[in-house]
């Protein structure tokens, strides 16, 4: 197990992408602990399955937008582990419609959660990490963030500033031994996408080289390797999981 005796934050893994990615690392021996807005059902659920496979697993009710309920939960985390070890900042929102419709809340609820959460989750564990000299971060973009989406301005430029984040604190933190890549999924088989009109995806789909929809596993996998010391000399990168899209 790649993983073994890790201990990973995984943001918003109640459902969809960040649930793959929790059970991914917990397959490969890594303590998970997620963090959920709402949805305490399903964050339970993602806790439950983790456990299943061996490892120890919690989830703590976080506004990842907020500060002190972000530096709370990273102390906590450090407390009961004794370590963290990976952080996958995952957590993120949606508020779609056309630039000169969309409102300044829609556009900065999506920033706050979207972007700003990353940062302040980054800031606080790179703290630990600093001191372990050791640590993973690896932040979820979007293929969006890389040629951007009519109707989503504000999506595309929280996933866009996530790159460049990441390329930021890769920089920052190299010396320390900490890595830091971002993961740019393309059109992923989810909840959000499964209330899609067949005739939507249908048009998706052509415009996707390979013809077909991701799976939260195609991420997760990808996660999984930038979080293991297989991956220690890659950094600041931006990978596309997308079957080619933003070529």
């Amino acid at each position: 197990m790649l993983l073994e005796n890790k201990t990973a934050i995984v943001t918003g893994g109640s459902r969809g992408i960040g649930r793959s990615i929790c059970l991914e690392l917990a397959k490969e021996g890594a303590n998970v602990v997620t963090c959920y807005a709402s949805g305490a059902a399903g964050a339970e659920e993602t806790v439950k399955l983790c456990e299943e496979l061996g490892v120890k697993a919690m989830a703590i009710k976080t506004d990842v937008a907020n500060g002190e309920e972000v530096a709370a939960m990273v102390d906590k985390v450090k407390a009961e582990f004794g370590s963290i070890d990976i952080l996958v900042n995952n957590a993120g929102i949606t508020k779609d419609n056309l630039m000169l419709k969309m409102t300044e809340d829609d556009f900065e609820q999506v920033i706050d959660t979207n972007l700003k959460g990353a940062f302040l989750f980054t800031k606080n564990v790179s703290k630990i990490m600093l001191k372990q000299r050791a640590g993973k971060i690896i932040n979820i973009s979007s293929v969006v963030g890389v040629r951007g989406n009519a109707g989503q301005v504000n999506y595309s430029a929280s996933k866009a500033g996530l790159i460049g984040m990441t390329k930021s604190v890769a920089k920052e933190l190299a010396s320390r031994g900490i890595t830091c890549n971002a993961v740019a999924p393309g059109f992923i088989e989810t909840d959000m996408t499964a209330k899609l009109p067949e005739a939507v995806v249908d048009e998706m789909k052509k415009t996707i080289p390979m013809k077909c929809m991701g799976s939260g596993e195609d991420i997760a996998n990808l996660v999984a390797f930038l979080a293991s010391d297989n991956a220690r000399y890659i950094t600041g990168q931006v990978i596309c999981v997308d079957g080619g899209m933003a070529m």
